[in-house]
């Protein structure tokens, strides 16, 4: 649990250094998934998932 936890706060710290350091980037970003359809945010948020567990596989083994 508490690696989960170290992940998450990494996460968080991620997105706040890219809303900090380029605020309109981020807001661009935003609007991007706004008008982004459901179906290809779903593709792109699988996707995402698949790589972030074979990373973590690849560290731990």
């Amino acid at each position: 649990m508490s690696d989960f936890l170290a992940a998450l706060g990494l996460v968080f710290v991620i997105e706040g250094l890219i809303f900090a350091a380029f605020p309109a980037h981020g807001k661009k970003a935003v609007e991007s998934v706004l008008n982004t359809p459901p179906a290809t945010l779903r593709l792109i948020g699988l996707g995402s998932a698949v790589v972030g567990i074979l990373i973590v596989w690849m560290v731990r083994s």
